[in-house]
């Protein structure tokens, strides 16, 4: 289950790396403000990604 929910959320963190700089972060002139905004979305990506393949196992 927690799998699933692992790899659905992914997708969103994925979606949302590519939606949210075009749109809500469209009026920011700095430029470090995608670049911070990709950056934790980055980070929450490794980390969801090492949770959700843990328990990956060769068998």
């Amino acid at each position: 289950m927690f799998r699933r929910l692992g790899f659905a959320l992914l997708g969103v963190l994925v979606m949302a790396a590519v939606i949210v700089p075009y749109t809500l972060l469209r009026d920011v002139q700095a430029w470090y403000g995608s670049l911070l905004f990709w950056g934790a979305i980055g980070l929450a990506v490794i980390v969801l990604n090492l949770l959700v393949t843990a328990d990956f196992k060769e068998k």
